[in-house]
């Protein structure tokens, strides 16, 4: 019997000591560096499942976006909100000379310099037609008529996020407050 009980300990020890047995590993690689900032996520945008009402003219703030240019530019301060997805939206209305309108219900997506539009006044000028919508494009800098890009630059972005809340882009705006007068 005690021939078993030592035979057994000798087994349990010889197990207990394998598995305390290491084997050295290669010395981790700090050379490749991971920036917590350059994890990527998935980007979803918020649904726009209701569209503002048509503007009026008393809500429209005035904004500017070139001297050369003979448009009129301006957005509907009750149409603008700013998503939890990072994009501002907002209603536009370009007025030509001769008093011909534009209007757009768009949005402007801060991270990625893109503008988006979700609808166009309908033909009868009492609603909205979404037919005319677009997938997410580029704002273009050079063009005499850029207003993404005044928008963008002026008052809805800043460090690639919003420039704030509803609130404060609106009365920004209603200040003609843009962002590099904030650095003055």
């Amino acid at each position: 019997m005690k021939a078993i009980v030592l035979a057994l300990a000798c087994v349990a020890g010889t197990a207990v000591l394998a598995g305390c047995s290491h084997t050295p590993t290669k010395p981790k690689d700090d050379s490749t560096f991971h920036y917590l900032l350059d994890n990527t996520t998935v980007w979803t945008e918020n649904k726009v499942e209701t569209l503002p009402s048509l503007p009026s003219e008393r809500d429209l703030i005035a904004f500017d976006v070139s001297q050369n240019t003979p448009l009129h530019f301006a957005v509907d301060a009750k149409s603008v909100s700013v998503g939890s997805d990072g994009v501002v939206r907002y209603t536009v209305v370009i007025t030509s000379p001769s008093g011909a309108h534009n209007v757009n219900y768009e949005g402007i997506r801060c991270d990625t310099y893109e503008w988006r539009l979700y609808a166009g006044l309908n033909a009868d000028h009492d609603g909205w037609d979404r037919t005319v919508s677009n997938d997410w494009a580029r704002i273009e800098n050079g063009d005499l008529n850029a207003y993404h890009a005044s928008l963008y630059q002026d008052y809805f972005c800043a460090n690639k996020m919003p420039a704030g809340t509803t609130k404060t882009i609106v009365n920004d705006m209603r200040l003609h407050r843009t962002a590099t007068s904030h650095m003055e």
